[in-house]
């Protein structure tokens, strides 16, 4: 589907995280350079509730004597954090596949006049932004 060494610009606006995240993942150990630009306007689908609650729990687990979990509350980090969990982080070829993905809450003037890919599917079911994720966490 794509070539080495190419870049692809995903606009993660109004997107589902999980989908991004994936396709990203995929395509960065393709060796594709990834950017994902607006990563606080994807969705996380599901109740409100249920979300925040995960996402509470998932931070208050690492506490200061502990060494982790280290989960971030800005938007491009949980959206960085979401694929490297799709990603074998721990070994060479997922690590490299890491670091050729980059997050952006917003469009950088670089990149507004590019081609960029939407992962954009009708939804039927309650979501959340990760903005609004974050401000509550």
């Amino acid at each position: 589907m794509t070539h080495k060494n190419k870049q692809i610009i995903i606009d993660a606006a109004d997107c589902v995280l999980g989908r991004v995240a994936s396709f990203a993942a995929k395509q960065s150990l393709l060796g594709s350079s990834i950017i994902i630009l607006n990563c606080n306007k994807a969705l996380i689908t599901g109740n409100k509730k249920n979300i925040l609650y995960e996402y509470k729990r998932a931070r208050a687990r690492g506490g200061s004597s502990q060494k982790g979990p280290n989960i971030s509350k800005m938007p491009q980090k949980i959206m960085k954090r979401t694929i490297r969990g799709m990603l074998p982080y721990k070994q060479a070829r997922g690590s490299m596949a890491l670091k050729r993905i980059i997050c952006y809450n917003e469009t950088p003037k670089e990149f507004e006049n590019a081609e960029k890919l939407s992962l954009k599917k009708p939804l039927q079911t309650k979501s959340i932004t990760i903005e609004q994720l974050s401000r509550e966490v």
